[in-house]
């Protein structure tokens, strides 16, 4: 399934409606990822991102009669529920939300361990990907002491490459004020970085 083909989706939809479970399969092995990636950065914490996750598609599953391809693509639909999880997941947690550490495994983990075994990566070198690894692990840090107005657009935006509009849509706002949270965010992003770990991000 490629998720940027709107009639290949809707043709999976219709087929988890008709009862069919290798759809079902094959939507979240095309989503799983992505999804995962957009909780734990929300998060900040693999088990929550996990629990996350396995939420969203429960809850995506039950609604697949309020996907409408018409109306919007499904990767788009699907990460409405992933931020409605969010605000839910942010309201019960509250009180803990400005103490949480980040001291979990890097967000490239797959939320299913069944899947295939990972591919010998040939490009960077070990070094190089410590260093990748410490700058990921950096702006999380950085990224979870954001307002969740923020850290949401930033997700969505930088770390996901959404476009305006589909970002818009998501969170159910004018374009116009996407556009300025997002500038504003990572102004604050960034001297959240160059504060807390100076001349890193100050280059």
């Amino acid at each position: 399934m490629d998720p940027e083909k709107p009639a290949e989706a809707a043709g999976l939809v219709e087929r988890c409606r008709a009862g069919d479970p290798a759809a079902w399969e094959e939507i979240v092995r095309t989503h799983g990822r992505r999804v995962y990636n957009i909780c734990y950065r929300f998060t900040g914490r693999v088990e929550d991102a996990q629990d996350l996750t396995q939420e969203v598609f429960i809850k995506a599953y039950r609604g697949l009669a309020g996907f409408h391809p018409e109306r919007a693509a499904f990767s788009t639909w699907l990460t409405s529920i992933a931020r409605n999880a969010f605000v839910d997941h942010f309201r019960r947690t509250k009180k803990d939300r400005l103490t949480d550490s980040i001291d979990a495994p890097a967000p490239s983990e797959e939320p299913d361990e069944r899947r295939e075994p990972a591919i010998p990566d040939p490009g960077p070198s070990p070094h190089e990907r410590l260093t990748r690894r410490d700058t990921q692990q950096m702006v999380q840090e950085a990224l979870q002491k954001l307002p969740p107005d923020y850290r949401e657009v930033l997700i969505l935006r930088d770390l996901q490459d959404m476009d305006y509009a589909d970002i818009a849509a998501v969170l159910e706002l004018p374009e116009g004020t996407v556009k300025s949270r997002i500038s504003r965010g990572r102004a604050e992003l960034a001297r959240l970085l160059s504060r807390t770990y100076g001349q890193v991000f100050s280059k």
